[in-house]
């Protein structure tokens, strides 16, 4: 493996991630390999933008999102516009999860409850039924 570029089964390797994916990247210009005939080489400016794509999805940036905080990188303002934006983005993609961490924690409550409530009502009709015999 060149220090400078990585093969298409390196990058897929490093990053766990499929040639599907990057090629996807690709297509969406997200990622820019150069070409030596059919051989993609990425590059490690390449290798940089599929780690910040693939940590954004993670925080569920949408691909646009992603786009446009990864072309505010050649502002020229020492990515100052690229941190904030991203700051922002995160903020509200960190609200975003904290609400469906709410949701989720209350319909986990509702369905304990439900499950308590099965539970007492198997254990009256078993009593019922053991009652009668």
């Amino acid at each position: 493996m060149s220090t400078t570029t990585m093969t298409i089964r390196e990058m897929c390797t490093a990053f766990d991630v499929t040639p599907r994916t990057l090629r996807f990247y690709e297509a969406k210009e997200l990622l820019f390999p150069e070409r030596q005939g059919q051989k993609r080489l990425f590059t490690k400016r390449d290798r940089a933008r599929l780690k910040l794509i693939l940590r954004g999805k993670r925080f569920g940036f949408s691909l646009e999102e992603i786009r446009q905080l990864l072309d505010l990188y050649h502002m020229g303002d020492q990515q100052q516009t690229q941190l904030a934006r991203t700051y922002d983005i995160a903020r509200e993609r960190l609200a975003d999860l904290e609400a469906q961490r709410d949701d989720l924690n209350n319909a986990i409550d509702d369905l304990q409850n439900q499950l308590k409530w099965g539970e007492k009502m198997i254990a009256s009709i078993n009593s019922a039924r053991n009652a009668a015999e």
